[in-house]
């Protein structure tokens, strides 16, 4: 038997779904999971720099049965790619199935977030746009605007070459390795990603949205609302920053966020997985 978790993934919408399944990867570590992600660039990023060591890119989450075998675990955040006669075919082919966003919360942050360390130095302030511009937007807006006094962290799904230029209109260029590091030691921190917010929060730090016009974002926007987290609704990156200046002058009370509390989940998983190792000699038994 074992647990697998699945993440809709891809270079035209980013990395969030990944982050929060890797985030609860992490929790569960000692059960040895496997992440399989919608594409394998996404599988060998979670490898490299979320802690993920066994990852695989299988396209669809149609593909799961391919790779996992019946009474297997999964857990999965599929961002509505499953539909509701699927959901029902998964259930039925595992032992157990738990949902990001039903069983477990939209912001679920990588525990590596709350442990906060005083002595590093901070960055007053930086944008994150998201991982992907699969359609050139943030690109397109940084060059119409002036050049700005703050730094820039590149998102993993940037088109080569776009960095050389994106230097012009920016304080400085925060490479995407830094990512982690930056969501800790970022003060006021300007992204149009919701699961960079949750992180930046779990750090201690104040979170700043803004609105992408270049599609409709996949993130859970009542998280904003619930964590108070002040949010920007402009068509310029000029006004974007301007407003984002505003904010941090008179930043609102925001609401702590916590850890999510795996422990039952986590429970029922290892009682089955000891449960099938005392069974499992039998089954394997040949006459």
């Amino acid at each position: 038997m074992q647990v697998y978790l699945y993440s809709k993934s891809g270079h035209n919408f980013g990395l969030e779904n990944v982050r929060r399944v890797s985030a609860v990867y992490n929790m569960l570590k000692e059960s040895d999971p496997i992440l399989c992600t919608a594409d394998y660039r996404a599988a060998t990023f979670a490898k490299s720099e979320l802690g993920v060591q066994k990852g695989v890119g299988i396209d669809v989450i149609g593909n799961l049965p391919n790779v996992m075998e019946r009474g297997d675990i999964l857990i999965y955040d599929d961002s509505g790619e499953a539909s509701d006669t699927m959901q029902l075919h998964m259930k039925d082919f595992s032992t157990h199935l738990y949902k990001v966003g039903v069983d477990i919360p939209f912001d679920v942050v990588d525990n590596t977030f709350f442990e906060q360390n005083k002595n590093i130095n901070t960055i007053e302030k930086a944008i994150f746009f998201a991982d992907d511009d699969y359609a050139n937007w943030f690109y397109d807006l940084s060059l119409n605007s002036k050049k700005q006094n703050l730094p820039l962290l590149l998102g993993h799904y940037f088109f080569l070459g776009n960095e050389d230029k994106l230097v012009n209109y920016f304080s400085y260029i925060i490479e995407e390795e830094e990512y982690e590091d930056t969501m800790k030691r970022t003060k006021y921190l300007l992204t149009s990603s919701v699961n960079s917010c949750m992180e930046s929060l779990a750090s201690g730090n104040c979170p700043v949205y803004f609105r992408r016009y270049d599609k409709e974002n996949p993130d859970n926007f009542s998280l904003l609302k619930k964590y108070n987290i002040p949010t920007i609704d402009e068509d310029t990156l000029d006004g974007i920053i301007n407003k984002f200046e505003n904010i941090i002058e008179n930043y609102p009370s925001i609401k702590k966020i916590e850890r999510f509390d795996i422990s039952s989940i986590k429970k029922e998983i290892f009682d089955t997985l000891e449960k099938f190792k005392l069974i499992q000699p039998s089954l394997d038994y040949k006459f």
